[in-house]
Parts: C-alpha cells; sequence; structure tokens
C-alpha cells in the first residue's frame, strides 16, 4: 500500500486527534494494529537498540501477536548488558533478531582511518557502524518502525506518529513519539519487561561503549552521548528530523 505524503499528515493527525479518555499505551497499540493491517509482514520492520522505548513495543507486538521482522545494528561496540538484554527478550518472547553489521571489522576500520576513530570523527564512525548498515536493514522494506519520542532532542520534536522516510524512501512509524520518559518506566514496571540495567547506573541512552556515559542531575537525556562533541545523534533519525523542522519553520 502507497501513501502521498498529505495522506501521512492526515493519518497522523488522526491518529493524534484520539478520544480524551485513550492514553499513549492506546494510542500506540492503535498504530501498530494499523501498522499490522496495513502491511504485510515482511513489509515492516522495527529497528531496536535495546532502549527502553525498544523493549516497550517489542512486548506490544507479542502481546498484540503481531510476527515481524526486529532488527538491530550490532556496531561490534555495544554494551555487554546489551547483548545479555537481547538474550533476554529472546528467550522471554520466543524471538530471533537479526542481525546487521558494518561492512568493516573493527580492525578493517583502524587500518583504514586509524585507531579510536570514535574519540576523532564520530560521525564518520557512526556512518560506518551504522548509518551505512541501517540501508541494508531497511531494503525493499514499505515501512519501518522506531521507539523515538519527541521530548528525547530539539530534532525529534517534530517527528510525526506517522511520516514519509525521504531519506529511505519509506513510511516511518513512530507509535511512542508523544509519550514522556515517565510513561515508559511505568509500562515497563506494569508489565515487567525486561531492560538494560545500565539504566540504574545512571545511563539515560545507551549506544556504544566507548560513547556513551552516564548523565547527570539536570542533564538532558542524550547529554551522556559522544560528550566533548556537539553530537547528540548517531545518523540514523537526524536527516529526516531536519526534515520536518525546516517544515515546521
Amino acid at each position: 500500500m502507497t501513501y502521498t505524503e498529505e495522506e501521512l499528515q492526515h493519518l497522523s493527525d488522526q491518529f493524534e486527534r484520539q478520544d480524551p479518555h485513550k492514553t499513549n499505551v492506546d494510542l500506540a497499540l492503535e498504530v501498530l494494529r494499523w501498522t499490522r493491517d496495513a502491511f504485510e509482514p515482511s513489509e515492516v520492520t522495527l529497528a531496536t537498540g535495546f532502549g527502553a522505548e525498544g523493549v516497550v513495543l517489542i512486548d506490544m507486538l507479542a502481546s498484540l501477536k503481531v510476527s515481524i521482522p526486529i532488527f538491530y545494528l550490532d556496531t561490534e561496540v555495544l554494551f555487554p548488558e546489551t547483548y545479555q538484554l537481547r538474550d533476554q527478550l529472546e528467550e522471554r518472547y520466543g524471538i530471533r533478531f537479526h542481525k546487521y553489521r558494518p561492512a568493516l571489522s573493527l580492525s578493517s576500520q583502524a587500518a583504514l582511518y586509524g585507531e579510536n576513530l570514535w574519540a576523532r570523527n564520530p560521525d564518520l564512525c557512526c556512518a560506518i557502524r551504522k548509518v551505512e548498515p541501517l540501508k541494508e536493514a531497511l531494503k525493499d522494506r514499505a515501512a519501518w518502525i522506531t521507539a523515538i519520542r519527541r521530548e528525547q532532542s530539539p530534532l525529534r520534536k517534530n517527528a510525526r506518529i506517522v511520516e514519509q522516510d525521504r531519506v529511505h524512501g519509506l513510511i516511518k512509524i513512530n507509535p511512542l513519539v508523544t509519550w514522556t520518559k515517565p510513561e515508559v518506566w511505568r509500562y515497563i514496571a506494569e508489565h515487567h519487561v525486561p531492560y538494560n540495567p545500565l539504566y540504574d547506573r545512571g545511563y539515560a541512552s545507551i549506544g556504544c561503549i566507548h560513547c556513551t556515559t552516564p548523565v547527570g542531575p539536570g542533564e538532558d537525556e542524550r547529554a551522556g552521548r559522544w560528550r566533548g562533541f556537539q553530537k547528540t545523534e548517531c545518523g540514523l533519525h537526524v536527516a529526516n528530523s531536519q526534515l520536518q523542522k525546516e517544515r515546521a519553520e
């Protein structure tokens, strides 16, 4: 099924003009049901980095008995706790996550660009280890589901529930875009969803080992990513979010 950008905007507005008695949980489930009905299972995929929002969506899909491919980008420098959570989720929900790796191994990357590229040029490192593998993961798809929320960063504040992803040429579905951080953690607690224990150690947004640190009181939840650089995004959502920001302005 194909949609024009205007149709997607209208659809997104319809989702947001929900019954005032509906919660954001109800809204997210409604969006996932629409996704199930609008696309064949092979046409849509869920991207996860195994963050708090991601495990909420995994649990919701399981509750709806929606069987679609779920993938992650294995940069080869994820935290051990992240890999352990992956295994825990696979066992609990009886699923198998699809793994996409960079074309360059860490040793090949070091040979071409020098050791510890992430410490000198994190944008290039992210492009190699995340942005390029994402293109492969989304190849031949009609839509992808993400776990982004508007309040996570300024570049995400204009994201819609459903929108045209001009960068990858498909539909981007953001069921949790209207959620607040407390709502995410309330869902995790109420449904006993496994989550990364690094959150209990002061981490608020979890990526690769070398580029992720805990956050302090009052800091933005993405302040722990790429400290020392003017960077809070790996590049997976930036280009599309920038287009949304420009349209809003």
